[in-house]
């Protein structure tokens, strides 16, 4: 089988392993839903049972929905940030962005108790926590943008964008020493991540934001794959290296803000799907990895999602425990798998 028979078998593999995965993620939960009724709803027809079709529509196919677009949106986001800072250890959050939507969070959150009665109550509704998550990570971006008009460096960028994540960390920590118990426990579940409580208004601005966040990408792919051989070589290319990494900067940031408003911060897909799609692929070109990094992202989010449901039980476990417990073994097991095949 040539290389190029077996991506496409690959792909479609992928392809069709995604769609089952999204209905059985949909049918999972405390209460089992049949696979032939989650077709029957998602074909337009209406659920034998009134509560099943509720909860089809109002909750699960929307938290399934959700799963596809930050495993989608992360993955390619930490591909971006590998390849422009050529490091596997950059994640779509080295920007700095996660810890500016933490801070915005935390502020509202940590700091309610020092509003007005009304305004408290207006910014820590669902939308409030998300306009301030927003604002976090806007004003980052604007700091890290600024400062790589600046910059020649990309390292450099890089370095000021871990400094921007520790500066914000440090006033997060501040306020939380100075919080009650209650307010720490509600900041806590932010940052445990949570696909579950998004209404299809949220929805709807998620997928507007990660659909222009991957355009972005897939426009950058061009770019990408010069700068695999260095900036030099890039830019002997006659590639305009300032204007294509302050695009790969912009969607990385949408994509990840975007995401960690609505989501929350969710760790290791970003970092790790990446590897797993190269490792997968046994390619470095772009044009198949972008592909290749959205569907094992939505698939490897589905699985985690699907986890944290604990099947049968009332009970879920934290998105962010799950993806991190789930997917650091594989990670090492195809590191290791992939060191015995190169020996």
């Amino acid at each position: 089988m040539t290389k190029t028979n077996r991506n496409t078998v690959l792909f479609i593999i992928l392809t069709f392993g995604m769609l089952f995965l999204f209905v059985i993620n949909i049918s999972l939960g405390s209460v089992a839903i049949p696979v032939k009724e989650v077709f029957r709803s998602l074909t337009g027809g209406i659920a034998s049972k009134e509560t099943w079709e509720y909860i089809l529509i109002n909750y699960r196919l929307p938290k399934a929905i959700a799963a596809i677009l930050v495993g989608m949106g992360l993955s390619i986001s930490g591909l971006l940030m590998q390849t422009l800072f050529r490091n596997p250890l950059a994640g779509p959050y080295v920007l700095g962005l996660s810890s500016g939507a933490s801070l915005g969070v935390a502020t509202v959150i940590l700091g309610a108790a020092l509003l007005p009665p009304f305004l408290a109550t207006l910014l820590l509704s669902s939308y409030g926590i998300i306009l301030a998550s927003s604002l976090g990570s806007f004003i980052v971006l604007l700091a890290v943008l600024a400062v790589s008009h600046r910059l020649r460096d990309t390292m450099a960028i890089l370095i000021v964008g871990l400094m921007f994540g520790s500066l914000t960390s440090a006033i997060v920590g501040t306020l939380t020493y100075f919080s009650t118990a209650e307010q720490l426990q509600k900041f806590t579940f932010w940052s445990l991540g949570n696909l579950g409580n998004l209404s299809w208004t949220s929805i709807s601005l998620l997928t507007i934001c990660v659909a222009i966040g991957l355009l972005l990408s897939l426009f950058s792919i061009k770019p990408l794959n010069s700068l695999l051989l260095g900036e030099n070589y890039a830019k002997s290319l006659g590639l305009n290296y300032k204007k294509s990494r302050l695009i790969i900067i912009f969607a990385t940031s949408i994509l990840a803000g975007s995401i960690t408003a609505f989501a929350g911060p969710i760790a290791f897909i970003g970092l790790a799907v990446p590897h797993i799609a190269k490792l997968v692929f046994q390619t470095s070109n772009h044009t198949i990895l972008f592909w290749s990094t959205i569907l094992f992202g939505a698939i490897i989010m589905l699985i985690c999602d699907s986890i944290s449901q604990l099947p049968g039980s009332d009970l879920t476990l934290p998105i962010n425990a799950v993806t991190s417990i789930f997917g650091a073994p594989i990670v090492i097991w195809l590191l290791i798998r992939k060191r015995k095949m190169m020996g």
